[in-house]
């Protein structure tokens, strides 16, 4: 039995959490980000679908940066400013209902292939604080802080499949073609795809030598 559980983690895929520190730049804490998204497939996958990596930042005025990776392409790296109707689309889908009541982590054990979808959503909080006015009395004063929403769910080898509301959001990132984008270097912005994402990577077999 204890075998059969060694072969079985060294045929599989590991799931590695990006580190958050390098991620958290002075660029990632602007206020009017709306997202940060990101798809990421294995090499099975991408034989089947053709998309092994997407990664989007929108802002709320519709500006974007995307880093993507197909078969057939290398990488590509460029930001430019949606349309009114594509921020809009976009907009609807992360407001859905059903995709805000999503959040934490979903993984689990990869056989063969996987797929992995990563959220990063800013969300603004305004608790009200206590302070003296000119006259000395007790006031309470809106403060608003910000925190992210973080949302990291794992397919692995079809066990579980994303939400549908996760699957359209997927859908607009690898249909969207960029129109009059302009290309980036990775120095310029480091902190496209959504701190703490998930990667898939594939370890070497390792060899057992114990029965």
């Amino acid at each position: 039995m204890r075998s059969c559980a060694r072969m079985l983690l060294t045929l599989s895929f590991l799931m590695i959490p990006l580190g958050v520190s390098g991620q958290e730049s002075a660029k990632s804490q602007k206020s009017d980000l709306l997202a940060r998204l990101s798809y990421r497939s294995s090499a099975v996958v991408v034989q089947r679908e053709g998309v092994s990596q997407v990664c989007v930042a929108i802002s709320r005025e519709g500006e974007y940066r995307m880093i993507r990776q197909t078969s057939d392409r290398p990488i590509q790296r460029v930001h430019g400013k949606l349309s009114p109707e594509q921020l809009e689309q976009v907009s609807k889908l992360l407001d859905s209902p059903k995709f805000q009541a999503l959040s934490g982590n979903h993984g689990g054990l990869i056989r063969q292939d996987a797929e992995s979808f990563s959220a990063e959503i800013p969300v603004a909080i305004t608790p009200q604080t206590k302070e003296k006015d000119e006259d000395g009395r007790m006031i309470f004063v809106p403060n608003q802080t910000q925190h992210s929403r973080r949302l990291h769910w794992l397919n692995a080898d079809g066990e579980n499949p994303f939400p549908d509301s996760v699957e359209k959001i997927i859908g607009w990132m690898r249909s969207f073609q960029p129109k009059d984008a302009k290309e980036f270097e990775y120095a310029e912005f480091p902190d496209v795809c959504p701190s703490g994402e998930l990667r898939l990577i594939q370890p070497t077999v390792a060899n057992n030598q114990r029965p």
